[in-house]
């Protein structure tokens, strides 16, 4: 025999292996519809050579604007095979939202759902691609043998997910095979499996990360939204192991099952009660463990572009309230002079599709520099005590002030205003909207400026608190405001 050559770490394998292996057992279920990993692994190489005849190939991106849809996941299966990188789209954008992210992948094609045939259009004739329909390549192929792509390697991109940084401008996070094998495997051997439900919609790198972790280990994953008794309704209907949530989702579910109409459900299943993306409070935490007695509760800190950075264990809530916890096993963290908190380790992303200058601005010498303050204690557990960046953080979702004040400047009763991000209990932060009000007029509303920005901004973009204030503070050097001035300010009153 001759000599084995090393084998690279392809996502496509994750499928190959898991039909293999266990081809009747359920991958991903939504709603009353389920697909398990044979019909997975057969429907994602027939989707693979329809989208090889359209032009797709290794190398090239595909721009996803589509709902939760299961069909959603074997095109995720099929772009891995084919070496294509999958970009997904936020689908609370509207068109004119979504058509600079779009171009700025660059795709060989848009793929949209039927509730966004027309804005896609549109988006693929402003961007200059194809657009075709998630049904029409959906099964458009009988030969469902294994498609092989001979030139795909480990360093080829898997997926870029995109981001936006403080000015607005979209950022697509590039993570390559290697990198995406690697951040959901570790995650798959950490405990065993059980169902998870999944409440992030599929143009979130939470949804895959999670949903990878499960097929990873062979078992499956759950989409729901985030309504509290559709997800109560999954944990009882799966005997959910495993729940991932923001605060926000967590608060949402709790209320629920402090309802008479909760009172009876029976989530014993749970084992592990997972929280991140922003500060979870104590008392969240305790309330958590208290609905869910028989689940480890665990705090996970990362980003997009770093995976995991940090978790904070069941047994030290209590011992290390505020905190994030330590280190994760494949993670190396410092702080800086500034109180910047850096990440290093072979989960970082690749770096920002076509943005070379964004790249260097945050992968130093390979360090990510997570825009986040932190401190650290004389145990080695990290607590993030604010931002370096302008950019707001908001139930897992990632918010530039510019972008939301140009959008208000316009109201007649504003005549200057600055956005910063207030924290919050169940958001983590919350958009607000410090208002200079224009003569004649009275201080909006939330609900008059979140009218404003309907169809002009994703709606968790939109204000969730005004404040008035005479003058918006900034530097005399290049007028930039001064927003931790004005967060402070705020808080003080």
């Amino acid at each position: 025999m001759g000599e084995c050559e090393p084998m690279d770490l392809l996502v496509a394998d994750v499928f190959r292996g898991a039909a293999r292996a266990v081809p009747k057992r359920v991958a991903a279920v939504h709603g009353d519809d389920s697909i398990t990993f044979g019909d997975l692994d057969r429907r994602a190489n027939r989707m693979a050579r329809a989208l090889a005849r359209l032009g797709v190939g290794c190398g090239d991106r595909v721009a996803v604007w589509c709902g939760t849809h299961l069909d959603v996941v074997p095109l995720f299966a099929a772009l891995a095979k084919l070496g294509a990188a999958f970009a997904p789209v936020n689908t609370t954008f509207s068109a004119d939202e979504a058509t600079p992210v779009v171009q700025s992948a660059r795709p060989a094609i848009l793929v949209v759902d039927h509730e966004r045939a027309e804005g896609g259009a549109a988006i693929a004739g402003a961007v200059g691609c194809p657009v075709v329909r998630l049904d029409e390549i959906t099964d458009a192929d009988e030969d469902d043998s294994d498609y092989v792509e001979p030139r795909l390697t480990e360093r080829d991109a898997h997926v870029v997910f995109f981001t936006s940084g403080s000015t607005g401008r979209p950022k697509g996070v590039v993570l390559s095979n290697r990198v995406n094998f690697l951040r959901t495997f570790t995650g798959a051997l950490l405990e065993p499996r059980g169902a998870l439900v999944c409440p992030y919609p599929l143009f979130h790198m939470g949804a895959w990360t999670l949903a990878m972790q499960q097929w990873q280990g062979r078992d499956r994953v759950v989409f729901v939204g985030t309504d509290a008794p559709a997800i109560c309704d999954a944990i009882e209907a799966h005997r959910a192991a495993r729940l991932n949530f923001i605060p926000a989702v967590w608060r949402r579910v709790l209320d629920h099952l402090a309802l008479p109409a909760g009172a009876g459900r029976d989530m014993s299943s749970v084992r592990w009660a997972d929280s991140g993306t922003s500060a979870t409070p104590r008392e969240l935490l305790e309330a958590i463990s208290a609905a869910f007695p028989n689940a480890q509760v665990r705090v996970f800190y990362g980003a997009t572009e770093s995976g995991g950075v940090t978790t904070l264990e069941h047994d030290d809530i209590s011992r290390k309230p505020g905190s994030c916890g330590v280190p994760s096993p494949e993670a190396r963290v410092r702080i800086d002079d500034t109180g910047e908190l850096w990440a290093s380790g072979p989960m970082l992303f690749d770096g920002y599709f076509d943005d070379p200058a964004a790249t260097a601005e945050v992968l130093v010498d390979g360090w990510f520099r997570t825009g986040d303050l932190a401190e650290i204690d004389d145990e080695g557990y990290l607590s993030i005590v604010g931002r370096a960046k302008d950019i707001i953080r908001t139930g897992g979702e990632t918010v530039a002030p510019t972008e939301v004040e140009l959008t208000l400047r316009d109201h007649p009763a504003v005549a200057d205003v600055a956005v910063v991000g207030m924290p919050e209990v169940q958001w983590g932060e919350v958009v607000c909207a410090v208002v200079v009000v224009a003569e004649g007029h009275d201080l909006p509303t939330v609900d008059e400026l979140r009218a404003h920005c309907q169809g002009r901004l994703a709606s968790f973009k939109h204000p969730r608190r005004v404040e008035a204030a005479e003058t918006i503070p900034r530097t005399a050097s290049n007028g930039k405001t001064r927003r931790a001035l004005l967060v402070a300010q705020i808080s003080s009153r």
